[in-house]
């Protein structure tokens, strides 16, 4: 039986805002206001088997400010950015700017110290291919944002660098059908999400 795992991109906390790597914000009282707004067009809790998130506070909030009492799954988290952890890009630029450039241009390198972008998709493809069939037909995993473009990147055997074309806002979701090595991207309308 294919499986369907619905990402749901986490809500926004001031980090988000400010677009800092790897920030640990928790979800701040705008993204509480909008999680509650959105949980009606979202999966049920009821609607799936199994329920993850990312160990970042404000997935974990997001995932229970919805009624999924997620399980916290390590593998979801965000890039290992190295020092450059809680920097913008911009700072990020303003200190190392060749390294800034060989990180983007680059989907196997690592000048911040911490996970290749390559290695990142690698890492949240892995955890969708091992999937196991007894967590049954529906899985919810409330994410980072990244990891949701890790995911899209990896099950449509896209290369690395498509990470970058792929924009992912608060409280969206996207799902994906098949198993370990072979998944398909679904669209559907809030109707189908029942």
């Amino acid at each position: 039986m294919p499986l369907r795992v619905t990402f749901v991109a986490a809500a926004r906390s001031s980090a988000l805002l400010a677009e800092r790597f790897e920030d640990d914000q928790p979800l701040d009282q705008a993204g509480w206001d909008e999680t509650q707004r959105a949980a009606r067009g979202l999966v049920p809790p009821s609607a799936a088997e199994s329920r993850y998130c990312s160990p970042t506070p404000r997935s974990r909030a997001t995932g229970d400010a919805l009624g999924y009492a997620p399980l916290v799954q390590v593998a979801l988290r965000d890039c290992d950015m190295g020092r450059w952890r809680g920097f913008t890009l911009g700072e990020a630029m303003a200190r190392e700017p060749d390294a800034v450039d060989a990180w983007l241009a680059d989907p196997h390198s690592a000048p911040h110290g911490g996970e290749s972008l390559a290695s990142f998709v690698s890492r949240v493809g892995d955890w969708l291919d091992t999937r196991p069939a007894g967590d049954g037909g529906r899985i919810v995993a409330v994410v980072e944002p990244s990891v949701v473009r890790a995911a899209l990147v990896h099950a449509l055997k896209a290369q690395p660098s498509a990470y970058w074309n792929i924009d992912v806002r608060p409280l969206s979701t996207v799902t994906v059908t098949g198993q370990k090595g072979r998944w398909n991207l679904r669209l559907e309308s809030g109707l189908e999400r029942v």
